[in-house]
């Protein structure tokens, strides 16, 4: 039984605290995936953009990862370009999900590519919404119940929004 609890932090220190007690309670950074909008343009994440937004949700090349901090050792980080929505950072299971060649923008974008990830299609919605509006969307595998509950637990106490399990 492998399930995923998802949900919204609003800044990247609430992102990082999410990040860093789902670690210290056991989830392996392959495990944890983070999405959120690339509006800085300040270096904060070291990657390069190399996309074609007409061929729909594309991977960039990562040059270093992100500067420091949980959301820096996690697999996989990359850019992506999606139409309509712009640049995005994404780490762990949701980088591959988000850039397989399935999800192309007749597929939605996140929407879609959130869709393939098991997530109702008017929560994919939501996590959309509120990822336009700078938010970050974590997610956790987890294997068994416990560790279902434990992610559960995490999420609410560092008070992030529209947790769900899937």
């Amino acid at each position: 039984m492998s399930k995923s609890v998802f949900g919204i932090a609003t800044t990247q220190g609430q992102a990082e605290t999410i990040v860093q007690r789902l670690q210290s309670q056991g989830f392996a950074n392959s495990e944890i995936s983070v999405l959120l909008p690339d509006t800085s343009g300040t270096g904060d994440f070291g990657h390069v953009k190399s996309t074609k937004a007409s061929e729909g949700v594309t991977a960039g090349a990562t040059t270093g990862g992100v500067a420091g901090g949980a959301l820096g050792l996690l697999a996989g980080i990359g850019a992506l370009a999606i139409p309509g929505l712009g640049p995005f950072i994404a780490a762990g299971p949701i980088m591959a999900a988000l850039s397989g060649a399935a999800v192309g923008a007749t597929a939605g974008g996140i929407v879609g590519g959130l869709i393939g990830l098991g997530i109702p299609e008017i929560e994919a919605r939501r996590y959309e919404n509120k990822l336009k509006k700078g938010n970050y969307l974590i997610a956790a595998r987890a294997m068994d119940s416990d560790q279902v509950d434990r992610a559960e637990k995490i999420f609410k106490e560092a008070g992030a929004e529209d947790i769900s399990t899937v």
